[in-house]
């Protein structure tokens, strides 16, 4: 079979602007998190951040994060490797707000989520080099957009609700796992499998666009800046060391 022009032969480069990307979302969701902190462990009263444009904020990062480590995985090497790390960087993050601080606890986080999705790539890779890039990227967004409020119990986007999904799904924590968020949940960040591996999905199948346009190869995707560089490439170290130093830095605040 002849190689078309722009798939991927296995050989991995490292591209700087995804680096940048993430270097620049890792900071925004230090802030929010920063902000999240202030408002909920301190008590401080910010009337916008709870309202549509801190949501907005939140979504904007968590989004950007998925949709990119979809694009960012064929580009690794160690597939198997890197998701056993991030889950189990994810698992740590549980046990220990569990044991240290129960009331702020992390259960089902985006570690736990990206880790997830990158190791079920492992299985479905083969599978998905098969579709056609466009189809699949329309595919697996469509199914987001659809299962977006799956949490809430619906099918739907947000405002939109389309279908109530029975009750009875919700219950259990691998139910919980998978989206049917149970009714005595609570976690301060959860990111359910769905629908969250399908944007996911949608940015692995980005990747694949990418190569068949050739576009891997454009000049604006090695466009680098040293700093949020730096930050992108060292996300998962600077994600779990974050949390920590913020809650020194907002004591040291609040104390002052």
């Amino acid at each position: 079979m002849s190689q078309k022009k722009g798939v991927d032969t296995g050989k991995r480069q490292r591209y700087d602007l995804p680096d940048v990307i993430r270097g620049i979302t890792l900071l925004s969701m230090i802030a929010y998190h920063g902000a999240w902190d202030l408002v909920y462990m301190y008590g401080v009263r910010w009337k916008w951040y709870h309202g549509t444009g801190a949501y907005i904020w939140q979504q904007s990062i968590c989004w950007t994060f998925i949709f990119l480590s979809g694009f960012c995985w064929p580009m690794g090497k160690r597939p198997l490797k890197r998701g056993l790390v991030v889950f189990g960087s994810g698992i740590l993050v549980t046990v220990v707000t569990m044991l240290a601080m129960y009331q702020n606890r992390v259960v089902f986080g985006v570690l736990t989520l990206i880790g997830s999705a990158m190791l079920l790539m492992v299985l479905l890779d083969k599978l998905f080099c098969r579709i056609s890039p466009k189809v699949g990227l329309v595919i697996s967004f469509a199914c987001f957009v659809l299962t977006r409020n799956i949490n809430r119990g619906s099918l739907g986007f947000e405002g939109l609700e389309l279908v109530k999904l029975p009750v009875r799904w919700y219950r259990g924590w691998l139910m919980t796992y998978l989206g049917f968020t149970a009714p005595d949940f609570y976690s301060t960040d959860y990111f359910s499998l769905f629908p969250w591996l399908f944007l996911f999905i949608s940015g692995y199948f980005m990747y694949h666009i990418f190569c068949r346009k050739g576009w891997l190869e454009l000049s604006f995707l090695k466009w680098n800046c040293p700093v949020f560089s730096f930050i992108g490439r060292h996300s998962l170290l600077i994600y779990l060391l974050h949390q920590p130093a913020l809650y020194v830095l907002c004591s040291l605040l609040w104390y002052l």
